[in-house]
């Protein structure tokens, strides 16, 4: 596949200028070009400028305010809510932490209910923020019906991501980020776009039969969730806590209601943040904790989740980032139109 390599700054600036260009201000565009750049400088490319074109399909739409200005309040002493106001997630989240790590720090326990709002990005991106606070960090988020519960061959759940970030004092913090899907859905369109094959348990087809083929499982069929009924009962959890708990649309619901212009539909997002200082181990957490990776690591084939993406952000500020050179075509169409 043609690819064009570009440098972080120039990833960056391609999907603030598009963005800009389609309706967002100042401040929503560089929070969701930085969010893009994360991705991007991580390895992650199913959520970096990828995404871009359903960012602009929804703000072309209107589904979308590009203009919000997120509102934060406090529910209670340990509960800070940021209504999104029909933005996207980035600027939410980033208006919103300040009040969520103090709540933390002085309650030991805090949580961030995210209503109305695009989630349409990784969630270790917000986690690792918080974990770098020296909070212990959860992230829960919903999507519209792609994943079938366990014994049925019909998408109801979400992708239903959850993310975990742990402190750590002299290393960057151990983050994990995994859908309930057994892959997550923007690598399953990638593999479509290149035309490669999935492992086999990924999905079915639109006559329920299990396949390989990406454009099968987008078409009419659906993804399974990882591990069977275990991925399955993550995904029903997810779903209560990013919707029921915080009076946001379920997966179902938002399918219904969205306009299916290819962007993210209006939904919820769960924060929870621990303060590992109150939790009765104030001055022996952290090294006791550091053993216990260092015993994980000298295990033959062992890593700690989150290490490939350190790693990755290590050689992308040398190296570039390399973009299919349709997609790069497609934004800098969009950049102008």
């Amino acid at each position: 596949m043609d690819r064009v390599k570009l440098s972080l700054n120039e990833s960056f600036e391609l999907a603030n200028r598009c963005l800009l260009a389609n309706g967002c201000n100042v401040d929503n565009a560089e929070a969701v070009a930085a969010t893009i750049l994360a991705a991007e400088r991580d390895g992650c490319p199913s959520h970096g400028l990828f995404r871009l074109p359903g960012y602009v399909a929804s703000l072309r739409s209107g589904k979308v305010d590009g203009n919000s200005s997120p509102r934060v309040e406090r529910l209670a002493a340990g509960v800070v809510r940021v209504d999104a106001g029909g933005g996207y997630a980035p600027l939410a989240l980033q208006i919103g932490r300040p009040a969520l790590v103090e709540a933390a720090q002085v309650q030991g326990l805090a949580a961030l209910a995210l209503t109305n709002v695009h989630h349409f990005a990784a969630l270790w991106i917000e986690v690792e923020a918080l974990a770098r606070e020296g909070l212990v960090a959860f992230a829960f988020t919903s999507y519209t019906p792609s994943v079938a519960p366990a014994g049925s061959g019909r998408p109801f759940f979400g992708t239903n991501p959850m993310a975990f970030a742990w402190p750590r004092r002299d290393a960057s913090p151990m983050v994990f980020d995994q859908a309930s899907a057994a892959m997550a859905k923007g690598e399953v369109m990638i593999a479509a776009r290149e035309g490669h094959e999935l492992p086999p348990g990924v999905g079915l087809d639109a006559t329920g039969v299990s396949t390989t083929d990406p454009n099968a499982i987008l078409d009419g069929g659906t993804m399974l969730p990882f591990g069977g009924y275990k991925g399955s009962s993550i995904a029903l959890m997810v779903e209560l806590l990013a919707g029921g708990l915080i009076g946001q649309a379920f997966s179902f619901e938002a399918g219904e209601r969205d306009n299916k212009d290819g962007g993210p539909p209006r939904g919820g997002e769960l924060l929870l943040a621990m303060d590992p200082e109150k939790f009765g181990d104030p001055s022996g957490w952290a090294s006791h904790c550091e053993l216990f990776f260092d015993r994980l690591e000298e295990l033959d084939g062992a890593r700690l989740p989150g290490s490939r993406r350190y790693r990755n952000r290590e050689v992308t500020p040398h190296d570039g980032v390399w973009v299919p050179r349709s997609l790069h075509e497609t934004i800098e169409s969009l950049c102008s139109t």
